[in-house]
């Protein structure tokens, strides 16, 4: 199951030569996971009430072709692995007109407790939606042969 958002850019994600700097990337990259999380009915303001925060440990991005001033883009995101610890998901960022892929990228991202800091275990409240979420991605390449 992945999750499309779509994100216009700005003359300001953009270089002097009207290019997308390249971290501008790795904020898109949050957009569609916040994306992904509400389209399954969790939210970071409910998560971070309840005392979890969700910080990225790992991101790896890799450079395919450059977007410019005024593309419209389209954000897939996609959960690769879930435990109640962490979770990781893939991206791939194109270019809408002509499906171009500009970027593709991983991150990886723990629960960590609000108050201490520490890593901590996801109650059922949130972890049986991600879970159900991997289980349709899984039948979803299954059925692609993938």
């Amino acid at each position: 199951m992945s999750v499309v958002a779509e994100y216009r850019v700005n003359f300001y994600d953009t270089d002097a030569m009207a290019v997308v700097h390249h971290a501008n990337y790795i904020r898109w990259f949050e957009i569609g996971r916040v994306e992904y999380l509400r389209s399954i009915g969790i939210t970071l303001n409910d998560m971070m009430e309840d005392g979890f925060v969700f910080p990225i440990t790992d991101v790896q991005a890799k450079y395919l072709s450059p977007g410019y001033y005024d593309d419209d883009l389209v954000i897939e995101t996609t959960a690769t692995a879930l435990t109640r610890v962490k979770m990781a998901f893939d991206y791939r960022v194109l270019r809408k007109s002509d499906g171009t892929v500009l970027v593709t990228g991983h991150t990886q991202n723990v629960y960590t407790s609000r108050e201490t800091g520490h890593i901590t275990r996801l109650p059922d409240k949130y972890y049986l939606k991600l879970e159900a979420a991997m289980a349709a991605e899984d039948a979803e390449k299954a059925a692609k042969g993938n």
